[in-house]
């Protein structure tokens, strides 16, 4: 007991989990049987009369109990009802035995109510706990007087501390495996988490300083002021790809919807895009900013990398307690392969999946490469890492994510949100309508 209490108090001193130990098992119950001894000590000195009765009867009894004992520490075994008719017959055994023989075989009733407080932990114990003890009160009575308050107090103690030490062993198992699985569920969600930060972290990030590198090779033979803004321009964003990275790592980075915005028409320009947001509707909270961010994010690498589109269309709206953003290209797809040493094709094709992720590219491709996931010719897939976690985030606050072929041609990626309570009206940090790049402003955003 001091043993346990000082590693309780150094668990709550040092925050680690205390160990329940090993589970109490059927073979706890069984030294209790040494309480028969003295009615087997009166069978062997030969104070009983009809002693082969009273050992047919002991044999049973301890039989009985043994298996009772057994299947007490068993859930599916415990609860069938051939446990409950060994109870029964042990009953009518020690009551046969107690009265036939009285003394030393009274002491069969504690028995009989520790086999019942084992196995019955329910709403029934108390009732089942009251009758057994009035029955060896009165069968006690009967053989040995007054002595029968020992024998009643002994088997209703029995019969409630046993079910109440089993009841509470179990209970704390069953809390310890709950706080076990939730902590194994918390660690898988934060590597979730991680693992989808990294991704849309670093595949949009990416996809930028390649197509920027690609602005850079091309403008330096010609405009070398313009290649090194470039180049500048790589600098920047390679050092708030590592500030967003360690900032996913603690798990606080909030997005802010202007700033993905921003990043989204300077990437779309450097790879030869014609960007044109348009906001409207409410101020949004952070959280929702932040979620939005990050279909923005997302949404632009796949038309940065795969659309060989000319024009991107970005547009947020709120209207009835709903938020939407849509993404809209009016590109054709991913371009079919072509053999290296063609004109316009990569000196070597790098490999990457329809969610804007790099896998470890020999040189950097060119916007619009097909990768090894998509076919030649056929429509930009809906699917993706990408797209999955981005709906998962969106579903996880109520909203939903759409993606697929618009109808007039390329591609379209809706994301809808409720409006939270921090998504009042109010002019707040968003500007003043008419404003360009602010809400309301209905045209361009640069």
């Amino acid at each position: 007991m001091r043993a346990f209490r000082a590693a309780r108090k150094r668990a709550r001193t040092t925050g680690e989990q205390v160990d329940p130990g090993p589970p109490p098992t059927a073979f706890s119950l069984l030294p209790w049987l040494l309480m028969g001894l003295g009615a087997f000590s009166n069978l062997w000195q030969g104070k009983t009369p009809n002693p082969w009765v009273g050992a047919i009867g002991l044999l049973v009894f301890n039989s009985l109990y043994v298996s009772v004992a057994f299947r007490a520490f068993d859930r599916r075994r415990r609860e069938a009802p051939s446990t409950r008719w060994c109870l029964l017959v042990m009953g009518l055994v020690t009551c046969a035995l107690a009265i036939g023989y009285g003394g030393s075989w009274l002491y069969f009733f504690p028995l009989l109510g520790l086999a019942t407080g084992a196995v019955l932990r329910g709403p029934n114990l108390g009732r089942v706990g009251l009758a057994l003890t009035a029955l060896a009160a009165v069968v006690s009575a009967y053989r040995a007087g007054w002595d029968a308050v020992n024998i009643a107090y002994g088997t209703f103690l029995s019969t409630m501390v046993t079910a109440a030490i089993l009841s509470l062993s179990e209970a704390v198992r069953e809390l310890h495996a709950a706080r076990e699985k939730l902590a194994r569920q918390a660690v898988e969600k934060e590597r979730m988490r991680f693992s989808r930060d990294l991704h849309d972290l670093l595949g949009h990030t990416m996809s930028v300083i390649v197509v920027k590198s690609e602005a850079a090779r091309r403008l330096a033979p010609r405009d070398l002021d313009a290649a090194l803004a470039q180049i500048t321009d790589i600098e920047s964003v390679g050092r708030q790809a590592l500030t967003e990275i360690r900032e996913a790592v603690t798990g606080y980075r909030e997005g802010s919807l202007a700033t993905e915005l921003d990043s989204a028409c300077s990437a779309l320009r450097a790879a030869g895009v014609e960007p044109e947001v348009t906001r409207s509707g409410e101020p949004l909270s952070p959280q929702s900013e932040a979620l939005l961010g990050w279909v923005v994010r997302e949404a632009v690498t796949n038309v940065v990398r795969h659309s060989r589109a000319a024009r991107c269309a970005i547009a947020l709206t709120g209207r009835a307690e709903r938020v939407r953003l849509t993404v809209t290209d009016d590109g054709p797809g991913p371009a079919p392969a072509a053999s290296p040493g063609t004109p316009g094709s990569p000196d070597t094709p790098s490999t990457s999946d329809t969610s804007g992720s790099f896998a470890s590219p020999a040189s950097p491709a060119p916007s619009g490469t097909p990768t090894a996931s998509e076919t030649p010719g056929r429509p930009r897939s809906s699917g993706g890492t990408g797209l999955k976690g981005l709906s998962e985030r969106l579903a996880a606050a109520g909203g939903s994510l759409t993606a697929g072929p618009a109808p007039g041609g390329g591609f379209t990626v809706v994301a809808e949100l409720p409006l939270e309570s921090g998504d009042t009206p109010g002019s707040g940090t968003a500007g003043e309508p008419g404003t360009a790049g602010e809400p309301g402003a209905g045209g361009p955003l640069d």
